[in-house]
């Protein structure tokens, strides 16, 4: 290693670092949105987790979706990135979710709960989420649902839209 890459190396170690999660939205054919219950924690979530080092947001949505559910789908489209700030005891954070399309009577059937992780799940109409998500998830699983209608990609802070022009709406 010549001294340019060593210091390119040290300086690229110095960099800020985020936590990168990555989640997936399904529906049911009533168009209600499912969501998790972990052990962990107590707020609710959509299927995802943690993506793990060298891993992409796409494959660690995955591999949370097969470890959690026993569902083995590949993500759909990128539905939203949303910039998570720092809070209480957590660092800031990158959130990627992805469109998982609707899931069939047979493939909810199929779901298999990774019970050191999850106690249950539920369908929830898009209107009710905020009665079981903290306010960020909430807004993040509006927002993503708005963005899957009408097809786009959106970019969010907290949850909410961001305005090219503006910050977030």
């Amino acid at each position: 290693m010549d001294v340019f890459d060593a210091e390119l190396a040290a300086w690229d170690r110095a960099l800020p670092r985020k936590r990168v999660s990555a989640g997936v939205l399904f529906f049911d054919g009533l168009g209600r949105v499912l969501l998790v219950d972990p052990v962990y924690k107590e707020p609710w979530e959509i299927p995802g987790g943690t993506v793990e080092l060298d891993e992409s947001p796409r494959d660690g949505a995955a591999r949370e979706v097969r470890e959690e559910l026993g569902l083995d789908r590949a993500p759909g489209r990128l539905l939203a990135v949303d910039w998570v700030g720092a809070w209480a005891e957590r660092s800031e954070g990158l959130a990627f979710v992805y469109d998982g399309g609707v899931l069939s009577p047979a493939d909810v059937a199929g779901i298999r709960l990774q019970a050191e992780e999850l106690r249950g799940y539920a369908f929830v109409e898009i209107d009710a989420v905020a009665e079981r998500l903290i306010p960020p998830s909430a807004h993040r699983v509006r927002s993503c649902a708005a963005a899957r209608a009408r097809g786009e990609t959106v970019e969010l802070m907290g949850g909410l839209p961001v305005a090219a022009d503006r910050g977030p709406r």
